[in-house]
């Protein structure tokens, strides 16, 4: 009996041991989940159109430059591709201020300015640490990544939250296939 009772005993115990673990969500990682299940609207953003150099760890896109880690072969393919841009982070940027200040006096301000995105360029940034977020999608068709911005004019670090749509994926498709064949849908942008 006191060899069944402790076999018993060591299912039970071990049962927590060997069962999948959920990895708990720390509360910014919430509030991105709730984010993307509330509060957004996709939209088709283009791919870059000009000419895309890749060197040894930046792409430029035309006059602009993004930093990158050549380990680092999501945000790599990003670049490589066109779906993640200077001008398109610029502009993003831009608009983010423009939709969140409630400063009458700054919107029209940067509006008299004889080029108001220069406040907002954002060439020279280095990404980096991209991840995908798989929480944050259960669609096979829908990927959502999490990309690590550092700009040292301002030394801050951002944390960007893609979206890419790919009407062709499927469970088996590769992340590499995804990617080429996506479109960027959503961006996300949140400071640490």
């Amino acid at each position: 009996m006191k060899s069944i009772f402790s076999l018993s005993l060591c299912v039970l115990l071990s049962m927590n041991a060997f069962s999948q673990k959920k990895e708990a969500l720390s509360s910014k990682d919430k509030a991105v989940a709730e984010h993307f299940k509330n509060g957004y609207k996709k939209k088709n953003y283009k791919r870059f159109e000009g000419k895309i150099t890749e060197k040894d760890k930046l792409f430029q896109f035309d006059d602009k430059i993004i930093y990158y880690d050549k380990s680092d072969k999501i945000t790599a393919l990003l670049l490589k591709e066109g779906l993640i841009y200077p001008q398109l982070l610029t502009d993003y940027q831009m608009q983010k201020f423009l939709d969140e200040t409630e400063d009458k006096t700054q919107k029209r301000f940067l509006k008299l300015q004889k080029d108001p995105k220069a406040g907002f360029d954002v060439s020279g940034i280095k990404l980096s640490n991209t991840t995908e977020v798989p929480s944050l999608s259960t669609n096979p068709n829908i990927k959502r990544f999490k990309i690590q911005c550092r700009d040292n004019r301002i030394s801050s670090t951002l944390t960007y939250f893609i979206e890419l749509s790919n009407k062709d994926a499927n469970d088996k498709t590769s992340l590499e296939d995804f990617i080429k064949k996506s479109k960027l849908t959503y961006i996300y942008q949140r400071p640490e």
